[in-house]
């Protein structure tokens, strides 16, 4: 609060109380002024700081999002940053979808809690992303040969990938290239959407391989032994990481099948 400042007025009886009020916002402070024998004059003071109200908290925004060709509970609550992820959102609309959260149809209206208007595919912050892990992921930089000189790299030619199920598989298909595993955008999408609906953290208890202690895993559902036998160099020991494991699965359908292409049951 502001300190009492000295106002200049006529004399008068010394016991005599005046009143003052400070307007702030809209709002009166009524403060005391003790009357003085002698007139005086007033001190220069600078002008009270404007009281700031905090201001209310913003409720958490929602939005109705429309189910399109391709989409997945985990890519929708992704893409939205949905917090609890694809489990709180199918929970929060699991009369719309039933119960099979695999199977959304497009034109199903969902009710997105707590959500970001973005671009399917694009995420709305950085801070989706698991800790330690960046949203974009750089690629090693490029080497550049100038005329007559020596191949330098060069920064500005570094090369990023989404943290998406776009991002995934565009990764994968360049490390695939450097590798010589055949397949295509398409045939990694279309697999991937038919043994996990885009969910990376997809795991599959219950059938013969669960049974025997192996579950299938993952964006395209390896199990273990598989996993580790066609492991890709250069990309994580671990079958729940999205390019991991679309190199791994490509690298096995290559060899048993040609192509991740000439798949399109269980394999």
């Amino acid at each position: 609060m502001p300190g009492r400042g000295k106002h200049r007025r006529a004399r008068m009886n010394p016991i005599t109380r005046g009143v003052v009020a400070a307007g702030t916002g809209g709002a009166a402070l009524t403060l005391p002024l003790l009357g003085a024998a002698h007139a005086v004059a007033a001190e220069p003071q600078s002008a009270p700081a404007a009281h700031v109200l905090p201001q209310a908290a913003q409720p958490a925004k929602s939005l109705t999002y429309t189910v399109a060709k391709g989409d997945t509970l985990y890519r929708i609550a992704d893409t939205h940053d949905v917090s609890g992820g694809w489990k709180q959102l199918y929970k929060d609309n699991r009369a719309a979808v039933g119960d099979n959260p695999k199977l959304i149809h497009p034109g199903l209206k969902l009710k997105v809690k707590g959500a970001e208007a973005t671009t399917p595919g694009k995420k709305a912050a950085p801070s989706s992303a698991p800790a330690g892990k960046p949203a974009v992921k750089p690629a090693a930089a490029a080497a550049v040969k100038p005329a007559g000189g020596v191949a330098q790299a060069t920064q500005a030619s570094t090369k990023t990938y989404a943290d998406n199920l776009d991002g995934w598989i565009r990764e994968a298909l360049d490390i695939m290239a450097q590798k010589g595993i055949p397949g295509t955008y398409d045939g990694i999408h279309r697999n991937i959407m038919r043994e996990s609906s885009g969910n990376p953290l997809a795991i599959n208890n219950w059938d013969s391989n669960a049974a025997k202690g192996t579950p299938s895993k993952g964006l395209l559902q390896v199990i273990d032994p598989t996993f580790a036998a066609y492991h890709v160099d250069g990309t994580p020991f671990d079958p729940y990481d999205p390019v991991a494991n679309i190199t791994a699965a490509c690298n096995y359908a290559a060899d048993r099948y040609g192509s991740i292409d000439n798949v399109n049951g269980p394999y």
